[in-house]
């Protein structure tokens, strides 16, 4: 498509997402807006009727951050723990038919009452969904692809490793970060967006807030021998004190969010 690759872009987000459901982390729950960007980018254009969107978007932010990861016609990539597959329909559109996006529902939530397999199912039956494959099982041992796996995304997720919520099933960051590595093609991109927590609080605001510290994700990835390619601000906001709990009225959709995208090399 020929877009440039921008490595970061100053901008002030507002997301619009609801709570998740109790004892579900809230990665799947999508996204945010933007105002002011006029990069040019994909056709993000949202259906209508049955398969709209649940979460409301703005097409210029998800636009933002899918040329951030790198995505693009033909390209493989996998949805870590989709939800209700908002960013999972993004991406397929964006990969097209010699594409693939497998939406990955970790074994570990698959009980969920919300039913998540069956929902991505449901979405891969879809018309002009026949480039998505759901796939369930457990998180440490992230299937092979079929395919060379181009990126791994996770949405406001990876803080969830830090939560007995996984930690009580065996997940990992290290063993996951690791388990990436080894799927991803030379040159395949892993890409984190997060809650930002306060400097020095590492990991141990992960349950009680929502929230991780950016360099403790770094630490932690690039111990798996990922190289920082580099990182965005299209979610930044300053004025967030990375003190209260992502789910509070006073910041809830206003949340400071890091992205990073790490390579492998």
């Amino acid at each position: 498509m020929g877009w440039t690759w921008p490595s970061t872009v100053a901008s002030r987000p507002s997301e619009i997402a609801p709570k998740p459901r109790p004892g579900e982390p809230d990665g799947a729950l999508a996204t945010s807006s933007v105002v002011g960007l006029a990069r040019p980018g994909p056709d993000l254009s949202f259906p209508s009727g049955p398969t709209a969107l649940e979460i409301p978007m703005n097409p210029t932010t998800q636009s933002e951050l899918i040329r951030f990861a790198r995505t693009d016609a033909g390209s493989t990539v996998i949805d870590v723990w989709p939800g209700s597959g908002d960013w999972t329909r993004l991406f397929t559109d964006i990969v097209g038919p010699e594409g693939r996006v497998y939406g990955f529902v970790p074994a570990e939530l698959a009980h969920f009452k919300s039913d998540p397999v069956g929902r991505m199912r449901a979405l891969a039956a879809e018309p002009g969904r026949e480039n998505v494959e759901v796939i369930s099982a457990d998180l440490v041992a992230l299937p092979e692809s079929s395919r060379p796996l181009d990126v791994v995304w996770l949405h406001l997720f990876y803080h969830d490793f830090h939560t007995p919520l996984l930690q009580t099933r065996g997940a990992t960051a290290a063993a996951f970060n690791q388990a990436v590595y080894e799927r991803l093609k030379p040159g395949g991109l892993y890409v984190i967006v997060d809650h930002v927590a306060a400097a020095g609080t590492g990991t141990s605001h992960a349950e009680s807030l929502h929230r991780i510290e950016p360099a403790a994700v770094r630490k932690e990835v690039e111990a798996a021998g990922f190289v920082l390619d580099a990182e965005s601000t299209v979610l930044a906001n300053k004025v967030d004190q990375h003190s209260i709990k992502v789910f509070d009225p006073s910041i809830k959709g206003e949340t400071d969010r890091f992205a990073y995208r790490f390579v492998r090399r």
